[in-house]
């Protein structure tokens, strides 16, 4: 992933997307860059309009999945706490039975 990072920082910054440029983000970064990984990388970019790659990169099934996480959050909570409150009345009525 780094790889792809360093290469949207040099499209983002105006240089020209090269191995070396490559090589020296993850340099700097403090990785030890993988040469074929930086070639395969670069050859496969090849021809690739980067802006359009990321306007064509949808966000916005990432932004509706979000809404969903909490939905289950809220129902979850709500199971917990009906379950904590069948047992105090459970535990509450064993309890009358000992005071008749």
């Amino acid at each position: 992933m780094e790889y792809v990072y360093s290469v949207l920082i040099l499209h983002s910054l105006g240089q020209k997307i090269t191995e070396e440029g490559v090589e020296n983000i993850i340099k700097a970064a403090g990785g030890e860059p993988d040469k074929a990984k930086i070639k395969a990388l670069i050859s496969s970019l090849e021809g690739v309009n980067i802006d359009e790659a990321i306007k064509a990169t949808a966000f916005a099934p990432t932004a509706a999945a979000q809404p969903a996480q909490p939905a289950e959050k809220k129902e979850e909570k709500k199971e917990e706490k009906k379950e904590e409150k069948k047992e105090e009345e459970e535990a509450m009525a064993g309890l009358g039975a000992l005071f008749g």
